[in-house]
């Protein structure tokens, strides 16, 4: 679509009733961001209350008919999801605009590629819409999606606001509820947002101009508009009497949620040998079959039981927002032999029913083509609306674990999504222990899930294999005969990236903040020539190479393991833009570093070529001045490496390969990163430059 344009959704797919919309970007360094909000509009163009500003602060509204589904990796960067029940958006929202805004000063002209797509309920895409001259703005609505005549149809906006969120905020009727907030649009020179004249649009009017203030406004604190916690100013001292004290920003939550603590009480047993009682046991578990039947029991009662855990799970999959109910080892007539998938999940919305079958596997069981054929054939007979399978594998853009047939001439679309159960306890863990849930039963009943996938003997542990070909290869790269276009260097390369983005929701959902890889890829490119370069770089170098990026951290962690040496090196590069002199920036860095590993690889980064001086942490504790450019240079930051040898088995036993990236990735994180993020002790007067 180009810019101004709208269409009727019911004329592009008949599966609209519930749509995804996805925000994607990519940028040079892989660290470029924005923050995705939604506004729910009123006929008159307002919100109507808080509850219709949502934004990563409150990720549910209009009801839970919108949600943020969060990012998820791309071939060339990632792109930020919100799942929209059209049917079940309330009657009195006319429009809703799908916006993005960045913070910390950062303009949207630092990004590439900004695109809005929107696909039906059955994944299938419908539009897709490039944002051009968004250089000097800090937020930019994308698109609407607005009610004419009982239809739904979509608006290609793209347009900029100078102001950041703060000003498009206002412009809908949202008060921003913090001083933080007008500090920050201050800074970005007080301009209004960007008005685009020369585009008409072909049916409607134009966006709101500036508006005053509603007379009902949504209160939003600083942290949605791009003003962090630390970036607000201290009052200022007053003659006279004092002025009332300003309460304490609240949380953006309808109502208090529950969460548990990390540490449990101390256990009333008389000694580690009590069990405690468990809702789901998992000491029977004796066959393969036995671990699918109950695995798949206990996810879909839990689904059915928190609503929160239910619709995380199920809205990626264009399910509306309602009442569900889960069922599991249901009988189907699938010609001579029925038919009985693993689970059933039905959902119901103002009398419609979504429905969709589930597929099992646990261990290291793969997923069998012919029986998902059977359910895909089955739900396209009865009208079900998609097919779920869930496994310890991790599917990969452009690379489908199942292939399937899809018959055309059916008119009914059947999707075929797949939930890894690595995500299902990244969902679990982010809402008991970082979002909450609605009431502490919830929450138990979550952390009783939690407890059992996470037991050794459920066969739900995630990603857990490198693959048959990964021994060849290693074998291969040592005596130096795996030669470029080996298909077995392919499949290691797409292993990699599981295990990488495993890694990531392992660590996301610990941390409670966005964990995604780094694609460093050519925009557009194609995710297997991508994957099938990165084989041959193997081959060539006997490396595998990956990025990740975690949100609030001054860097990207890179993790590199070099089959040849057989160790694993994780670093980071931490930018250096504080004053001061060149020694008292690296006695501020190893004050930092005070509770680092001592056989830490600190490197001095450089303006201009040629590397600079490095050292272990132990040796520079005492002599910080070795890490000081000898010529001059000017230092513009520091690599932190730590080194760690690599288990040699393909799978994630104690000398696993997998577990050896876990443990590096684990201590790396917790012994460095968090670290260099912690702020710097206060330095004494004798530290002080001197001249």
């Amino acid at each position: 679509m180009v810019k101004g344009a709208n269409v009727g959704l019911a004329a592009l797919s008949e599966d609209v009733g519930s749509v995804m919309v996805s925000l994607g970007w990519s940028s040079a360094t892989g660290e470029g961001d924005a923050d995705v909000s939604v506004l729910l509009l009123d006929g008159d163009g307002k919100v109507r209350s808080d509850v219709d500003f949502c934004f990563y602060n409150n990720p549910v509204a209009g009801n839970g008919s919108v949600q943020l589904l969060g990012k998820t990796p791309t071939a060339d960067g990632s792109e930020d999801r919100i799942s929209f029940d059209l049917d079940a958006v309330p009657e009195e929202i006319d429009k809703v605009v799908v916006a993005a805004s960045r913070y910390g000063g950062s303009r949207f002209g630092e990004l590439d590629d900004l695109r809005l797509t929107l696909a039906d309920s059955a994944g299938d895409g419908l539009v897709r819409f490039a944002v051009e001259e968004a250089d000097d703005v800090s937020a930019v609505i994308f698109g609407e999606l607005y009610r004419r005549s009982g239809e739904w149809k979509f608006r290609a906006v793209g347009q900029g606001y100078a102001s950041g969120l703060a000003g498009l905020a206002t412009d809908y009727g949202v008060d921003i509820d913090d001083d933080a907030a007008e500090e920050d649009t201050r800074e970005q020179g007080e301009q209004g947002h960007e008005q685009e004249q020369g585009q008409e649009y072909a049916e409607e009017a134009p966006l709101p101009e500036p508006a005053g203030q509603p007379t009902a406004p949504a209160r939003v604190p600083a942290q949605a508009t791009g003003a962090r916690a630390d970036d607000v100013p201290a009052a200022p001292a007053q003659d006279g009497p004092a002025a009332p004290a300003k309460p304490a920003r609240r949380p953006r939550t309808a109502k208090k949620k529950v969460t548990l603590p990390r540490t449990t009480r101390k256990s009333l047993a008389d000694n580690e040998s009590w069990r405690s009682a468990r809702l789901f046991p998992v000491s029977a578990l004796k066959s393969d079959r036995e671990r699918e039947t109950r695995a798949t029991s206990v996810v879909l009662s839990v689904m059915a039981q928190v609503p929160e855990f239910g619709r995380r799970l199920t809205a990626g999959f264009g399910a509306p927002a309602g009442r569900m109910e889960t069922f599991t080892e249901v009988t189907l007539p699938h010609g001579e032999s029925p038919r009985r998938p693993d689970g059933v999940v039905r959902v119901e919305r103002a009398g419609k029913l979504w429905t969709a079958l589930v597929e099992t596997k646990t261990n290291g069981n793969a997923l069998k083509p012919d029986q998902v054929q059977a359910y895909m054939d089955i739900a396209a007979r009865r009208g079900y609306e998609a097919v779920i399978t869930l496994s310890n594998d991790v599917a990969l853009e452009g690379s489908p674990l199942v292939d399937v047939r899809i018959d055309g001439r059916r008119k009914h679309k059947v999707a075929l999504w797949h939930l890894s159960w690595a995500e299902v306890v990244h969902q679990a863990q982010m809402l008991i222990r970082h979002e909450g849930v609605g009431n502490a039963a919830h929450a138990w009943l979550l952390q009783e899930l939690l407890h059992y996938l996470q037991h050794e003997n459920s066969g739900c542990h995630g990603f857990q294999n490198m693959g048959a070909a990964w021994v060849p290869v290693r074998r291969g790269i040592d005596d130096e005969t795996l030669c470029q276009g080996d298909a077995r260097a392919l499949e290691v390369i797409e292993n990699w990236e599981r295990l990488v983005r495993q890694v990531c929701l392992r660590l996301g959902g610990e941390l409670g903040q966005k964990v995604l890889p780094v694609q460093r890829a050519r925009r557009g490119s194609d995710p297997g020539a991508r994957r099938a370069e990165l084989a041959d770089h193997l081959c060539e170098q006997g490396r595998l190479n990956a990025e990740i990026r975690i949100e609030g951290t001054p860097g990207v962690l890179a993790i590199t393991a070099d089959l040849r040496t057989g160790k694993l090196r994780t670093s980071i590069e931490v930018p250096s833009a504080e004053p001061g002199y060149p020694l008292s920036r690296v006695k501020r860095l190893i004050r930092r570093l005070a509770e680092a590993p001592a056989d830490l690889h600190i490197e001095t980064l450089v303006d201009g070529p040629g590397a600079g001086p490095r050292g272990t942490l132990e040796r520079l504790r005492p002599e910080p001045a070795d890490i000081v450019p000898k010529d001059g240079a000017q230092i513009t930051g520091f690599r932190l490496s730590l080194f760690k040898g690599m288990g040699s088995g393909r799978g994630s036993a104690e000398t696993g390969f997998i577990r050896s990236v876990d443990e590096a990735v684990d201590r790396f994180h917790a012994q460095v990163v968090a670290q260099v993020e912690a702020p710097a002790p206060r330095r004494s007067r004798s530290e002080e430059p001197t001249g």
